[in-house]
């Protein structure tokens, strides 16, 4: 069957073999021609594939930026498990592709499909979008465009999916609210089973969308967007925000009481790509309440709500052992705000230290990482300090209730120096309310204490500062959400000023780009205007807004300008009693805080934290449901946990130093076939680490800095090279007590396509010096004057050829590399390569294309697979 058979039947009608089919085919028609193919490939460790067939609701879940991004986000990992966790439901996920896929998608004419099950999102009931942040609305559009999907809810027919939007940006939908046909305001862990269930039901009655939207519009925190018609005034603030629906006056945010259910976060997925946050991550608690009155996510998660010690226990050991990750990372808005962290991080370093597994703590508020702390982060690796004074004086720091001081910073800096930091990060706004010119000197001023503080403390070598800038966004549901943004040009005023007076030697200074900022704050605080503005701009070919390589202001102001709008109309300050766009939905936190914490920043006062102090009366807590969850409001300290095992585990100390004597070493080969087949090198090497991990082999470890497991790989694959011939050598301190035994486990936690044939004992050593044999089917066949050339290359003792390597050209002649090269069909050929260690070699399907005198990608189509090889 063709793949052209496959578009006439229509996925629809697939069967499940005939599905597998259709993805390898259209997986040949793409993964060969773009960049990273890793992003598309699915076959994650602990993903979900269930029937289609025999699962009655089928949901997409959507992240709208690159792979890297979305893999890394966790609450669309806690919905997809949440969900598959139901009989009745079938979970799969979509992330926006890159440029180079969009436009090979749109060439051959192909849909955007789940990774899953390869389905187009059409075919799906329920299509949940993550809304994370404002410069990925676009990439929205982009999904919902190659998957079919007509971009306004209006334009939706019966058939089509629910489109569903939720996240951190849900709390001002406004500017993307045309393209959803409802939004989820808050945490998601219940109400998207309520949700599910709604639609599942809908579906089986064959009910209408309207009827289908009015069922969800019920459920608490669910936000429909047609049940509310906004209206303008001349100058385009809004006059009014009309409810539809007298039953649905305003929707307010949805709020999980308790994090305490933890079954389905045991089991994360597993990347198979290289993506921004490669690690394990814990949520240790929820919600902040130190009250930063720019920070929006102070207040949209509130209350506090923290997770108890054995919790965190047990999702960091059970996390660990079922994803085989080498770091484990403490999430919360302010980890170090944490009650038991100080009993906690001991206990998890000395479960994982000997084992070389680093503990991050990636959100720290400066005086809350103590030098105890420190000294158990540094047990296995020291990861990096990002320190955030945000302001660089103490009284705008005051108005921002910041509540740490210049001593605080220092002190901070100097422990970490000199405990053997050698990096320090720190972060800046720059345009808060109140800001002068001093301010912006204070930033220096700060930045070169520190690095004096690291030149006396940090012993030998340097001492590096990184001082990192933004321009402050006034935020929906925050205090500051009625004042002005600054415009470009006073970023970049400010930015130049700090460019001149921070000293180049020893601090090294970054910002965010000005114009993205912009873009920034006109949808943070921007309305349903927007859309037009959005569906234009996307229209001229904005994409990944949130990647300086793709983003084009004058392609926005271009739009805008079509649409009649002023981006800095956007950028302007609210009246208090101005209607803001996200009037009718509520955070759950008060409006007149809001305006009583705007009052105390213009007169710096100080606003002390709920969990330790009388509640502050925000207007969120009933205190019987929703209350804050603090579990050690005394904040033991850490000589309490001294000597204590973990929750009754025994204590294990730290990774000894090796024994140069206990190696034991095992070649194992093992063949990578199928689509596996587009993951690069380092990509499998991290598989294997990985999978060594989950089987319970324990390696040897490299010494330094960043430890790593002792295993040697044979010579890299080039991306979209099957093999049936691979090897690896591992170094263990212990011997296998049965190989057959080990080499089940591993196979055991191979993903699809990797596996394990055969384990020996070995000397350790890896040929320097090898042939290895190829079998390649050419698409397109061998045409008579390719057999031609391939006979005169044959004849020839030299040919050579220039290549670029890691963007140099060089010469090289390959023709002593070619052992044989024969056709034996008009379709198949067997190659054998030479290749010797630390020397430039030749990839099968580039040498070929030499021979035919063709552009290497004409043969990219081709089935490449090494079938073995031999020492010389």
């Amino acid at each position: 069957m063709t793949l052209q058979q496959f578009k006439a039947i229509g996925s629809n009608h697939l069967t499940y073999t005939d599905t597998h089919m259709k993805r390898n085919f259209e997986q040949r028609e793409t993964l060969p021609f773009v960049n990273k193919p890793g992003r598309y490939l699915g076959h994650e460790y602990n993903a979900f594939v269930k029937n289609w067939e025999q699962t009655p609701l089928h949901c997409a879940l959507v992240f709208p930026d690159l792979y890297e991004i979305g893999m890394s986000h966790q609450g669309l990992q806690i919905l997809y498990h949440i969900l598959n966790a139901q009989d009745s439901v079938l979970a799969e996920r979509c992330y926006c592709p890159a440029k180079d896929m969009e436009e090979l998608l749109r060439s051959r004419n192909l849909p955007l499909c789940s990774l899953e099950n390869n389905r187009s999102l059409l075919d799906f009931d329920l299509i949940g979008i993550t809304l994370p942040y404002e410069l990925c609305y676009t990439n929205i559009l982009t999904i919902l465009d190659l998957a079919s999907i007509p971009l306004r809810s209006t334009d939706r027919d019966e058939d089509m999916p629910i489109v569903l939007g939720g996240g951190s940006c849900s709390l001002n939908p406004e500017p993307v609210a045309d393209f959803f046909d409802a939004i989820l305001l808050g945490d998601g862990e219940e109400a998207i089973l309520e949700i599910a269930e709604s639609v599942r039901l809908g579906r089986k009655d064959q009910l209408p969308r309207a009827a289908i939207l009015e069922k969800l519009a019920a459920i608490p925190g669910v936000y429909i967007p047609s049940h509310f018609e906004p209206s303008y005034k001349e100058d385009g603030s809004i006059a009014e925000i009309k409810a539809l629906h007298p039953d649905f006056q305003v929707v307010t945010r949805r709020v999980l009481n308790d994090l305490s259910k933890l079954d389905h976060l045991l089991h994360p997925l597993v990347p198979n790509s290289k993506i921004v946050h490669d690690r394990l991550g814990v949520e240790v608690a929820r919600g902040c309440t130190r009250g930063c009155r720019f920070c929006q996510a102070g207040i949209i998660y509130r209350p506090v709500r923290e997770r108890s010690p054995e919790q965190i226990f047990e999702l960091a050991s059970q996390g660990i052992k079922n994803s085989g990750f080498d770091e484990l990372a403490l999430l919360s808005l302010s980890t170090g705000d944490y009650s038991c962290l100080s009993t906690t991080l001991p206990q998890l370093m000395d479960r994982f230290s000997r084992q070389a597994i680093s503990v991050s703590m990636p959100s720290m508020r400066v005086g809350t990482l103590t030098q105890g702390l420190m000294d158990q982060i540094k047990r296995v690796r020291k990861t990096g300090f990002t320190l955030a004074p945000e302001a660089g004086s103490e009284r705008l720091r005051r108005v921002i209730n910041k509540g740490i001081t210049e001593d605080d910073l220092l002190n901070t800096s100097k422990d970490a120096f000199g405990l053997g930091w050698k990096v320090m990060k720190l972060y800046f706004m720059i345009g808060l309310p109140t800001e002068t010119l001093e301010d912006i000197e204070a930033i220096a001023e700060l930045a070169n204490k520190t690095k004096e503080v690291g030149s006396r403390s940090g012993g030998r070598g340097r001492q590096q500062i990184n001082v990192s800038v933004g321009t402050f966004v006034p935020k929906p549901h925050t205090p500051f959400q009625w004042d002005a943004q600054i415009s470009i040009e006073e970023s970049r005023e400010k930015i130049s000023l700090l460019k001149k007076i921070l000293p180049r030697k020893g601090i090294n200074f970054k910002w965010h780009d000005p114009e993205q900022s912009l873009l920034e704050g006109v949808f943070s605080r921007g309305d349903r205007r927007l859309a037009d503005l959005l569906e234009t701009v996307w229209k001229k070919g904005a994409r990944l807004d949130g990647w300086s390589d793709y983003f084009d202001l004058s392609r926005w102001q271009e739009a805008a300008d079509e649409c009649s709008l002023v981006l800095s109309d956007f950028l302007r300050p609210r009246g208090l009693e101005e209607i803001l766009p996200w009037h009718h939905l509520s955070s759950g936190v008060d409006e007149n805080f809001l305006k009583e914490e705007l009052q105390k920043a213009h007169t710096e006062a100080y606003t002390p934290d709920c969990r330790y102090h009388d509640c502050q009366k925000c207007g969120l807590c009933d205190f019987k449901v929703i209350k804050p969850v603090v579990i050690d409001r005394k904040q033991r300290q850490p000589e309490e946990a001294e000597g204590k095992p973990p929750f009754g585990l025994p204590k294990q100390t730290d990774r000894p130093q090796q024994n140069e004597e206990l190696h034991f070493r095992y070649f194992v080969t093992y063949s990578r076939m199928g689509d596996i087949c587009y993951l690069g090198h380092l990509e499998i090497l991290q598989i294997v680490f990985r999978v060594l991990r989950r089987a319970g082999i324990e390696t040897n470890f490299s010494k330094g800095f960043n430890p790593s497991p002792k295993v040697s790989f044979g010579p890299a694959m080039p991306v979209g090279t099957q093999s049936l011939a691979e090897y690896f050598v591992m170094d263990l301190p212990m011997p296998l007590d049965n190989l057959e035994e080990a080499r089940e486990r591993l196979n055991k936690q191979m993903p699809p396509g990797l596996t394990v044939q055969k384990i020996v004992l070995s000397n350790g050593k890896v040929p320097q010096e090898m042939v290895s044999s190829y079998r390649i089917t050419l698409y397109p066949t061998l045409s008579s004057n390719d057999k031609q050339l391939i006979e005169k290359f044959l004849a020839t003792d030299s040919f050579t050829v220039k290549r670029v390597r890691k963007g140099k050209v060089m010469e090289i002649d390959f023709r002593p590399l070619v052992v044989s090269l024969e056709c034996i069909e008009e379709e198949t050929l067997s190659l054998e390569l030479l290749s010797k260690a630390s020397q430039a070699g030749v990839k099968p399907l580039e040498a070929l294309a030499s021979i035919l005198q063709k552009e290497q990608k004409e043969l990219l189509s081709s089935v490449v697979i090494k079938t073995g090889w031999k020492e010389v």
